[in-house]
């Protein structure tokens, strides 16, 4: 009679494809991580050029730009406060200032600013101004626009 091998994996079969899988996560998951960093950081500067139209909009209104934190700026204007399509999944919160001096009259010039919700220290916070100034405070400024 024939006698027929086992059927299966060795133990050091079984070790190389998990060791193979390991490398592949190693790999694909700092890509992975990049992209969505990626895709919410355009998220916010879509965000802050929305915003700067309203600012736009503000100053033919009012006779200056709005400076908020909370979305309200003094003469009680309202401004959206958060990137993306609402507050809860936002990636930025967002705000507007005057700009820095000599600049700094809200007559003359406003810097909006998306501040991420999530950890992202090659951008920081996104900046654009008024006069065409755009920005970030992180470490690598040449990812920010």
């Amino acid at each position: 009679m024939k006698q027929h091998g086992t059927r299966g994996f060795t133990l050091i079969e079984l070790m190389i494809a998990v060791a193979v899988v390991g490398i592949l996560a190693a790999l694909a998951i700092p890509s992975y991580n990049d992209s969505v960093r990626k895709g919410k950081r355009a998220e916010g500067r879509a965000a802050l050029i929305e915003l700067l139209q309203q600012q736009e909009r503000h100053l033919g209104q009012y006779g200056s730009y709005g400076a908020f934190v909370d979305g309200t700026d003094a003469v009680g204007a309202r401004f959206k406060v958060f990137s993306g399509s609402n507050a809860a999944s936002s990636a930025y919160l967002l705000r507007a200032q005057g700009c820095a001096p000599p600049n700094d009259s809200l007559r003359i010039c406003v810097q909006v600013e998306a501040v991420p919700q999530f950890d992202d220290p090659a951008v920081g916070t996104l900046t654009a101004t008024s006069t065409g100034v755009r920005g970030c405070t992180g470490t690598t400024p040449n990812r920010c626009w």
